[in-house]
């Protein structure tokens, strides 16, 4: 199948990319400029190259595919896109997979898509667009929502790794808030196979939770890193206010969510298989550790 892709170059789209093109899709990877469009080329896709609020260049290169798939979501952007690629697509009952996020659901033991929304102020703009997207008529609306992304060596995990190390007596890592706090998480490339199932077998006006199962406290984080780095005071917590001086409130208010998510609904409709190495593994011997690091320089 032909798919417009958005995000190709990014830390999510590249190996959503990389799934699709393993599976036999043709993708046409809407990018900003010619080094991107080389880099999608050489990975197998045919560039586009322009942005994703020139509606008309959306409109023609989605109503030219059997489907979109738009992972680079963002607050300015996601209005023309969503109405642009719709527009294009028209009656056609193709799929439009937008892109969401956990952090939507605020805090809670066992988020499910069926969960209230409550999201801190960074993402409270997602909602509408969602809506857009889940309510859309002639198409298959179907919404991703990622937990917290990891693998690589890159994401939001490196906060934990690269958290300031106390200097006065042993070195410790602060950690963000008390550190009590659960996060969802999901590996990239567990989460990269959601999208190609979403886009392949989701159903009109459904959300899937990427999220591996696997909630890991950002204190057990902490203390990974600690461990993989050998920082002999281990953990430091911060309070409320020190964690938003250090990150900024938007963003601190959103790490500081107690989320916890098993992805059963994916599972069970889609056949999704998360199996990828836990966060904790990742940042005790895998990409995040020493060594890993030291060979990808």
């Amino acid at each position: 199948m032909s798919i417009l892709l958005t995000g190709a170059t990014g830390y999510i789209g590249t190996s959503v990319l990389s799934r699709l093109i393993e599976g036999g899709h043709s993708v046409t990877a809407l990018v900003r400029d010619e080094a991107k469009a080389a880099a999608v080329e050489a990975a197998g896709a045919r560039a586009l190259v322009g942005d994703v609020t020139d509606s008309e260049l959306v409109a023609r290169a989605a109503a030219d595919s059997d489907g979109v798939i738009h992972v680079a979501s963002t607050k300015d952007g996601d209005p023309v896109f969503i109405d642009a690629a719709l527009r294009g697509l028209g009656d056609s009952g193709k799929a439009l997979v937008h892109t969401g996020g956990l952090w939507t659901y605020g805090s809670g033991e066992d988020l499910t898509e069926d969960s209230p929304a409550a999201p801190p102020a960074i993402t409270a703009w997602r909602g509408a667009n969602e809506a857009r997207v889940l309510s859309a008529e002639g198409v298959r609306g179907i919404v991703v929502v990622p937990s917290i992304v990891y693998g690589k060596g890159t994401g939001l995990a490196r906060l934990v790794v690269d958290a300031p190390r106390e200097t006065e007596g042993e070195p410790a890592i602060r950690l963000i808030g008390d550190g009590s706090q659960h996060w969802g998480t999901v590996h990239v490339d567990d989460l990269a196979e959601l999208y190609v199932l979403a886009f392949e077998l989701g159903g009109r006006g459904e959300s899937y939770i990427g999220a591996s199962g696997v909630n890991p406290t950002v204190r057990e984080l902490g203390e990974a890193v600690a461990a993989a780095y050998g920082v002999v005071g281990g953990v430091r917590a911060e309070t409320v206010e020190e964690t938003r001086g250090r990150l900024g409130e938007a963003l601190a208010d959103a790490l500081l969510l107690d989320q916890q998510a098993r992805g059963t609904k994916a599972r069970v409709e889609l056949g999704w298989e998360p199996n990828r190495a836990s966060l904790v593994e990742e940042l005790s011997s895998g990409s995040y550790a020493p060594a890993s690091i030291g060979a990808a320089e």
